[in-house]
């Protein structure tokens, strides 16, 4: 097995596209945005939403899917969400709902083409037609969107699709985004350069190169003590009221006209500063450390993503919580079993109020308990929703004769700082590691980063140690970015490894240094087995283009197949594929029919195959060509079937 390692700069990105639509698809609300690779400084947002909720910005649309109870596509967003309340609570049962499902691919160890999900009223579905479901909807959106604003006519391979995904996914979940997204028609698995899957933290960081002064809040350059201003006002008041203005008029006009070049902030920086990205969404929070190369401003990671489930989820989850322990978690799982709608409109609640929490806010924030809540508690406990609330002893929750929570500054508290703590932590931790001492700015992104409650507590841990930036836009940023990545591709041209791959081979037995258990006797020679031969390892610096390859030669004359395991590990110090922490993560197929004629496949030759592996891109890629005739062989790797 032969080794060799070279790094190819790949040539700016050839221009068969005519348009770059990015898909933000996101855990709590998903978007897209375009541009025409024409006038690459002008990106288009989608319409508004139909049926937004008051005092949301319905840029985006909710995350939800409704399915008929014969599995057929019904509404995708605010109609989802509307048609599933208007059902009688009979008839709901038998209608499949969905929201917050991308979080099921973030936690499925063992994620596969039939991995299922469970709708809110308990039936299960494949989730890979879920997901296919939603994207085949934004295909259709997008696509009548662009011809609408096109001059010329659009065949369907001038499009070039981008969808963003955490920065913390493994290789399964970004492969089970890409066949979704081949179900959904957005591509195919013939030609996969159509379709780009793109880091959401990575693609803030993209954006935020663009941003000038005028569209950012930095909230370090207010002095605070005690959480007020020197002034004793409340911070963040007049900068916020600005932003908010600024975003009010943004969201009238549907087009973003970004830099040329790199935005003033960035003119700031000098060659080498480092800053740390943290998208705040509503299923994960995801961070990368970036470096910046003046005078192009490509970007080079630092460190490997990181991060984890702390998203805004984690505080609606905390008031399901707390819903539990008032009325009994068993009460709260038969309402949801037998009044699903009124169970998503009380969640809908819930969220809307969430959003206008704020520290130091001295009212109570009042969330409205639907009728059917507390007239099925009646019906089911013979007692009202306001005894069980004074037995609960939660002294920081009263009841309103308005039919009404009432939650105090101290239960908000408890609601947001699980979450909110999780997140500093993160942070505090990643900034103490040796290749991200001294980061110059943090950059806040996300929906949840809107959040008073986060940017206070952010401010107030961090903002002694380096400078906190928002954009104003902040729930956007992802989906801009990702336009701006799907336009140039090779502006991030260093990456981080998250894991240490490669394959098992057989080395020469070497007495004293091999463990006897691992010998093996084949043809009078002596081997070791089940080495790891390893591709590349934890946090290694990978450049764009740079290639790993490996030759393999088939064991038998005539083979059609060669597959090749694929382990993985968190650590470096692996020397064995049995050592503990390894485990088989994917398998390489090359086939071997492809590109041969059928006289050397029954030669009496054996074939030398050589594979290349890119480790640089967001995604593991693998192309090979048998050595003697200089053929293209079809190679694939899969990471979903294991």
């Amino acid at each position: 097995m032969r080794y060799e390692k070279r790094t190819e700069v790949r040539p700016g990105v050839a221009h068969p596209f005519s348009v770059v639509v990015a898909i933000d698809f996101g855990t709590t609300s998903s978007g897209y945005a375009f541009s025409f690779t024409e006038d690459p400084e002008t990106i288009h947002m989608m319409r508004r939403w139909e049926g937004g909720d008051p005092g949301v910005a319905n840029q985006k649309s909710p995350t939800c899917l409704l399915l008929t109870p014969d599995l057929r596509f019904h509404s995708f967003g605010f109609a989802a969400r509307d048609s599933y309340h208007d059902l009688d609570p009979e008839e709901a049962k038998h209608w499949l709902y969905f929201d917050k499902f991308k979080m099921k691919i973030h936690s499925a160890s063992d994620l596969t083409m039939e991995t299922e999900l469970v709708s809110v009223s308990g039936r299960r579905v494949r989730a890979i037609e879920v997901f296919a479901h939603a994207l085949k909807f934004f295909r259709e959106h997008a696509l009548k969107e662009v011809k609408d604003q096109s001059s010329s006519v659009l065949e369907g391979n001038e499009v070039r699709w981008v969808i963003t995904v955490p920065a913390v996914w493994r290789q399964p979940a970004k492969q089970f985004m890409r066949e979704a997204a081949y179900l959904a028609g957005l591509a195919t698995s013939e030609s996969p350069e159509q379709l780009l899957i793109a880091l959401e933290p990575e693609a803030a960081s993209i954006y935020c190169r663009k941003l000038r002064l005028h569209q950012v809040i930095d909230l370090s350059l207010r002095p605070m003590t005690n959480g007020l201003d020197l002034d004793g006002s409340r911070p963040f008041d007049s900068s916020f009221r600005q932003a908010r203005e600024q975003l009010r008029r943004a969201r009238h006009s549907r087009t973003f006209l970004v830099e040329s070049g790199t935005g003033e902030l960035w003119s700031e920086m000098q060659t080498g500063d480092r800053y740390i990205v943290v998208d705040c969404g509503g299923g994960t929070v995801d961070l990368t450390v970036h470096q910046i190369e003046q005078p192009q401003g490509s970007l080079k990671e630092l460190y490997k993503a990181s991060g984890g489930p702390y998203g805004a989820v984690g505080v609606d989850l905390a008031f399901e919580a707390m819903l539990c322990r008032i009325f009994g978690t068993d009460f709260i799982e038969s309402f949801k079993a037998k009044r699903p709608a009124a169970w998503v409109d009380l969640t809908i609640a819930f969220e809307a109020r969430k959003r206008t929490a704020a520290p130091g806010r001295a009212n109570s924030l009042n969330i409205l308990l639907p009728f059917s809540f507390i007239d099925f508690y009646k019906r089911q406990r013979g007692q009202s929703v306001e005894t069980a609330l004074r037995k609960s002893n939660m002294n920081f929750i009263k009841w309103s004769s308005q039919g009404m929570l009432r939650l105090s500054a101290e239960a908000l508290n408890e609601l947001f700082q699980p979450t909110i703590n999780n997140i500093i932590k993160h942070i505090e931790d990643l900034m103490q590691k040796e290749e991200v001492k001294g980061v110059r700015f943090l950059f806040l992104v996300g929906g949840f980063a809107e959040s008073p409650m986060l940017q206070r507590a952010a401010q107030n841990a961090l903002g002694r140690s380096c400078r906190i930036i928002i954009p104003h836009d902040v729930g956007l940023t992802i989906l801009k970015g990702a336009v701006l990545f799907g336009l140039d591709p090779t502006v991030v041209r260093v990456r981080r490894c998250p894991l240490t791959y490669g394959v098992g081979v057989l080395n020469r037995f070497v007495e004293r240094r091999h463990p006897r258990d691992k010998l093996l006797i084949k043809d009078g020679r002596e081997w070791c087995t089940d080495i790891l031969d390893r591709f590349v390892s934890v946090d290694q610096s990978v450049a764009l283009g740079e290639m790993v390859r490996r030759s393999y030669t088939p064991a038998r004359v005539g083979q059609r197949k060669i597959i090749i395991n694929i382990y993985c590990s968190d650590t470096d110090d692996v020397i064995y594929i049995t050592d503990p922490g390894v485990r088989k993560c994917g398998a390489i197929t090359l086939d071997l029919l492809e590109g041969a004629t059928a006289a050397s496949v029954g030669d009496k030759e054996r074939r030398e195959i050589r594979a290349t592996m890119q480790f640089g891109d967001t995604e593991i890629k693998v192309t090979a060509v048998d050595v003697s005739t200089g053929q293209m062989v079809r190679a694939s790797i899969d990471f979903l079937s294991n």
